[in-house]
């Protein structure tokens, strides 16, 4: 995979010097030199905005001066990659919804690599779909690169599989999963893992008698099952076998803790476009892992991928 424009989501509220996005976005670059960047803020204060009606030529001067401002910080967190020859472009908008914001600002660039940093969640907000993390997860066309931390250089990479396909993924997602690891690995100094994780249904949701007479037959064949196409996945993908993880359980719940005793520094899952209810009430296994795994997360969606929140 070969990254040509890479949008970098710059924080506002943040000081100049500590921005996770822009850390972790020069230290890819650098593997894909020839890549141009756009350096991104988009910024709303209820304070200047009088809505239509209340518009004043002083507010729209404020907005103005602010912009301005903003980009002059882009300018300067630019210069240390233009000093590389990294070609860095930078845009600065107003705008109350910076999820959309973003991706207008992915369409208008053709971005094919977006970095933003990520913080906190509040369940509420995910309830409600309002958090821009979780909206760009679901949207956003190219990649998304979810920064939790930057103060690591990324030395191990796992992709997160599914070779039954039971989340409704499409078979190639998981092959450009393991292709998009390997090509951020290519240097060979980076190591790349794989892990499925499976969960036979809970003994306490069985109704079916001659299972729940034989539980443990039932969870064993369903281990096998899953081992088995992992296997198979993993040859031929020709992938060593100290380096694939079966693990069982659900993601959520197991993964959080395999990506610590591994060391994982970048948790690269697809994700795949869903009803605007299964979303509101399920949610992608990224989004419930986004708060609890303490490393970044990349978001890859399948070929043809297209927002469905597009008219």
């Amino acid at each position: 995979m070969d990254f040509k424009h890479i949008l970098v989501v710059i924080d506002p509220t943040s000081q100049e010097e500590a921005q996770p996005s822009l850390i972790r976005a020069e230290e890819v670059s650098e593997r894909y030199p020839q890549a141009a960047v756009t350096l991104f803020i988009c910024d709303y204060n209820s304070a200047l905005d009088g809505g239509i009606l209340f518009a004043t030529p002083g507010l729209e001067k404020a907005r103005a001066s602010l912009i301005d401002s903003h980009l002059r910080q882009l300018d300067k967190l630019a210069a240390p990659l233009r000093e590389r020859g990294v070609t860095v472009h930078t845009r600065a908008v107003w705008g109350k919804r910076l999820d959309r914001n973003i991706l207008h600002a992915v369409a208008e660039t053709g971005a094919d690599l977006v970095f933003k940093t990520t913080h906190h969640h509040n369940p509420i907000k995910q309830l409600l779909l309002t958090n821009t993390d979780w909206q760009l997860i679901r949207h956003c066309e190219a990649p998304l690169w979810l920064v939790k931390r930057a103060d690591r250089s990324i030395q191990t990479i796992c992709a997160g599989i599914d070779p039954l396909h039971e989340a409704d993924k499409p078979a190639a997602l998981d092959f450009k999963l393991v292709k998009t690891a390997r090509a951020l690995a290519s240097n060979g100094r980076r190591t790349i893992q794989v892990a499925h994780c499976y969960s036979p249904l809970p003994q306490t949701l069985v109704y079916d008698a001659s299972v729940i007479a034989d539980y443990d037959g039932y969870a064993e064949d369903v281990r096998k099952r899953h081992a088995a196409a992992f296997e198979e996945f993993g040859a031929k993908l020709d992938l060593p076998a100290e380096r694939r993880h079966l693990l069982q359980g659900y993601a959520e719940e197991v993964m959080p803790e395999f990506v610590e005793e591994q060391n994982i520094d970048l948790l690269v899952m697809g994700a795949v476009s869903r009803s605007r209810l299964d979303a509101a009430l399920v949610g992608h296994t990224a989004e419930r892992l986004l708060d609890d795994v303490p490393c970044d997360v990349l978001v890859v969606k399948p070929d043809g991928f297209v927002d469905p929140s597009k008219p």
